[in-house]
């Protein structure tokens, strides 16, 4: 791990700020119907109580475009948080102002405050030297453990890391890096990514950084169709980004890269239609490709054998109908097993992690990456804000 890291830090009788990953999914209810990203901070937290800090936990939930949005408050996660720690947590109804300074200065060794969220302020995204120097006055040290937002440059994330001298890694922080970088710059080979999901689009820039040091580049999901329609293939109805045909075209002389020979297509995106499989050059007019096919899950399972380190992201179709879900199931499973028996494998992305979670197998595999898009723009060879901007050791 190249930067400083909360261990390297004496926290006893220290108030730390930490900046985390709190943006999960509310019912009507205001009731959390995933925790996974708040379990993944709990180690962080649990090791500053322990070692004598206060942690003032920050984090933003949704998209309130700098407004106050009663719904997007995370005064329901402070409950939830008590819960997972059995332990008391204080709620503050803003992350700046003399209220705030009023709590955080009354805060005892032990105690936990979590912050309103911050994107309550529209001085959080335009990453604002001042509302990041408020921030910051609340704290002793400075631990950033929300990788999924370290490719936004906001003030809790970024700007706020410049106000004091050490700042570090929480431990999922560095458990992120420590496995994409086992990915990306010294893998166990051979090296096999299997990228899937809807759009080509976003995922450009990784296909071409990951094609420089992979061995094998397995596609699946609706992108698929945009590479089809490059080699002059029929699509049907299938999705597809035509401002993307050129550079996918660009792509299709690459030995590395694995394109499904054929595929499961449907009348309807919906269940119960007649579901059929077709030869990849041969999907009708009337149908949308909706799954990858059998041949093909038994090319990428060989692949997957084959491989000593592997990375996932995207689904192969949509798994949220289970009459499109075969190949993503299969594609988990083989990753799971291929992971027990001694292979490194690294998995990400939202739909994923939904597919992950609807076939129950979440505990299957090496890591599971909390950030989809900053796991993505890490593999492309960004350098992320919220990591660059943490001290080196």
């Amino acid at each position: 791990m190249p930067k400083l890291s909360v261990r390297d830090l004496a926290l006893k009788g220290k108030k730390v700020f930490l900046r985390v990953d709190f943006n999960v999914p509310l019912d009507e209810n205001q009731m959390i119907t995933d925790d996974t990203r708040i379990k993944s901070v709990l180690p962080t937290i649990e090791y500053i109580i322990e070692n004598g800090g206060t942690p003032i936990i920050a984090s933003h939930l949704g998209r309130p475009k700098g407004k106050v949005v009663p719904k997007l408050s995370l005064a329901p996660v402070a409950k939830h948080l008590e819960k997972l720690l059995n332990r008391k947590v204080k709620f503050v109804p803003d992350c700046v102002g003399e209220e705030v300074k009023k709590v955080v200065q009354g805060l005892k060794p032990g105690d936990i405050l979590l912050l309103e969220n911050t994107r309550f302020h529209p001085e959080e995204k335009s990453n604002d030297p001042e509302f990041a120097r408020q921030l910051a006055s609340l704290a002793d040290l400075f631990i950033n453990d929300a990788f999924a937002v370290a490719h936004r440059a906001h003030a809790s994330v970024e700007g706020i890391a410049h106000y004091f001298k050490e700042p570090a890694a929480g431990f999922l922080m560095e458990q992120e890096i420590s496995y994409l970088e086992k990915v990306l710059k010294h893998p166990a080979r051979p090296l096999l990514a299997i990228i899937g999901g809807a759009k080509v689009s976003t995922k450009l820039g990784v296909f071409k950084n990951l094609l420089k040091v992979i061995e094998n580049l397995a596609v699946g999901g609706g992108m698929c169709f945009t590479f089809y329609k490059a080699k002059g293939y029929q699509i049907g109805k299938s999705l597809c980004e035509d401002d993307c045909l050129e550079e996918a075209k660009s792509l299709l002389d690459d030995k590395k890269l694995y394109l499904p020979v054929d595929v499961v297509v449907s009348r309807e995106l919906k269940p119960g239609y007649e579901v059929k499989e077709v030869g990849a050059k041969e999907i009708p007019d009337n149908y949308y490709g909706v799954d990858i096919g059998a041949q093909s899950i038994n090319d990428i399972i060989q692949l997957i054998n084959n491989a000593r380190t592997i990375f996932w992201n995207g689904p192969m179709g949509i798994f949220e109908i289970d009459e499109f879900s075969k190949g993503t199931r299969a594609i988990a499973r083989a990753i799971a097993d291929a992971t027990v028996k001694g292979a490194i494998s690294v998995v990400g992305g939202g739909d994923t992690l939904a597919s992950l979670k609807k076939f129950n197998m979440l505990n299957s595999f090496s890591h599971i990456s909390t950030g989809g898009g900053a796991s993505l723009e890490f593999l492309e060879g960004k350098e992320l804000p919220g990591i660059k901007v943490l001290k080196e050791k």
